[in-house]
């Protein structure tokens, strides 16, 4: 039996997916603190192979840089944590694994990692979208409530919903 916060998910996958697909669209993903959550929850999806092309889990600064290209200096003046990376995060993985649309997520689940400036339950997302040889990113932060699981799930959720374009 599917508990409801992942029929929830699978829900909102399902959404995503019907939405690339009508646009002929394939996903690409950047995860960080959710560990391939958001990847998981698209490929739980029969089918999703038409739609999903893959992803990277870059969890450490090392493999941010390695795996998409995100710049060091990027990681050393804003933090993994921040604008600027995920932002980078979402263009390196349309350069870097292909695709048409990408989501990047870093933030601090918890229960430990959070400083004053940002502190516990700060997540920041970007959505890559290429077209016509361009790319162009959007991003946002959101600061959620719970515990490290809470977090993650919010932060699974809210990245599909920037798919969505809400």
């Amino acid at each position: 039996m599917t508990a409801p916060a992942d029929a929830k998910l699978e829900a909102l996958a399902g959404r995503v997916a019907a939405h690339l697909m009508a646009l002929g669209h394939r996903l690409v993903t950047a995860e960080s603190c959710t560990g391939g959550w958001i990847g998981k929850v698209c490929t739980d999806l029969p089918g999703s192979s038409r739609w999903f092309l893959g992803g990277a889990i870059v969890y450490g600064n090392g493999a941010k840089s390695e795996l998409l290209g995100v710049d060091a200096t990027v990681l050393e003046s804003h933090g993994a944590v921040s604008e600027a990376a995920v932002r980078a995060m979402a263009n390196g993985a349309l350069q870097r694994v292909g695709g048409d649309v990408s989501v990047a997520v870093s933030g601090v689940a918890g229960p430990d990692g959070g400083t004053p400036e940002k502190p516990v339950g700060t997540v920041w997302f970007a959505w890559g979208r290429r077209h016509e040889g361009k790319v162009a990113v959007e991003s946002a932060v959101e600061h959620f409530v719970g515990d490290r699981e809470s977090v993650r799930r919010q932060s699974v959720e809210r990245a599909l919903r920037g798919l969505l374009g809400s």
